[in-house]
């Protein structure tokens, strides 16, 4: 793909938007994202996936406002002529709901929809020169306020919200919502460590354990509860959830096969 680069290794997916300068995206790059993250979420072999920017500049500085549209309108598809931000939604909802945790991996500027994706992604690490923000009222428009307060709680969603203002990766983990600031140099290598935990446990157990995290995310306690409970006991009907009690029990890693 052209502005979409994959390469697995060890169960882990490395998915890179590489558009120099910033990696700002297009209707073409939209279509990628979706069609990548919804693809790995079918792969047997992947067990997480790493969301990156190429280069050390931006993650995604949000949508390439140079680029003219590559699809005219009489070859788009009436979905997206009636809805245009039809396959925006669907690149952002492949990446929620794709079947295996995502990492992002946030390598300088995160601004628009760049902030978004991130959003989208279930852990971010962040290099100590990234820097996040919904710029859009700026310049006339209106952001991911919705992805905003997915990151924080909301007076600060509101006040990044409205005043478009550059927030740090240090602030950023400061309120939780970064697990680990390093130097750009170490990023992909702290990315990869993360990646390798969650790789090494069950790959049915974390399939599920997405699957109903995003299912009870708004949920009221009672029924989020009761839900988990289902998706537990699903879990335990699998020989790889007996495995890893084995495993417990005698002291050693697991061997699991999807069982």
């Amino acid at each position: 793909m052209a502005d979409i680069q994959v390469e697995t290794h060890d169960h882990i997916a490395v998915v890179t938007l590489n558009r120099p300068p910033l990696n700002t995206v297009t209707d073409a790059t939209y279509v990628q994202i979706r069609d990548v993250f919804t693809a790995l979420g079918d792969d047997r072999d992947v067990r997480v996936a790493i969301f990156t920017g190429a280069g050390d500049r931006a993650f995604c500085a949000g949508i390439d406002l140079s680029s003219p549209n590559p699809t005219p309108r009489s070859e788009r598809h009436p979905r997206e002529l009636t809805d245009a931000g039809h396959i925006v939604r669907a690149s952002m909802w492949a990446i929620v709901d794709c079947a295996v945790p995502v990492i992002g991996a946030i390598n300088g500027y995160a601004l628009g929809i760049g902030l978004a994706y991130a959003a989208c992604c279930d852990m971010l690490v962040a290099s100590d020169n990234a820097k996040f923000a919904t710029p859009e009222i700026n310049v006339g428009l209106l952001g991911a306020s919705a992805h905003l307060s997915l990151m924080m709680g909301r007076h600060k969603a509101r006040e990044m919200h409205f005043t478009g203002e550059q927030v740090s990766a240090q602030e950023m983990h400061r309120i939780g919502a970064v697990r680990t600031v390093t130097t750009p140099n170490k990023l992909m290598d702290t990315a990869l460590e993360l990646a390798g935990t969650l790789a090494a446990k069950s790959p049915i157990a974390m399939r599920l354990a997405k699957e109903v995290m995003n299912r009870i995310e708004h949920l009221e306690l009672r029924e989020g509860y009761r839900t988990e409970q289902d998706y537990t006991t699903r879990l335990m009907r699998f020989d790889d959830s007996r495995e890893a009690r084995r495993a417990f029990r005698e002291n050693r890693d697991p061997q699991y096969k999807w069982e």
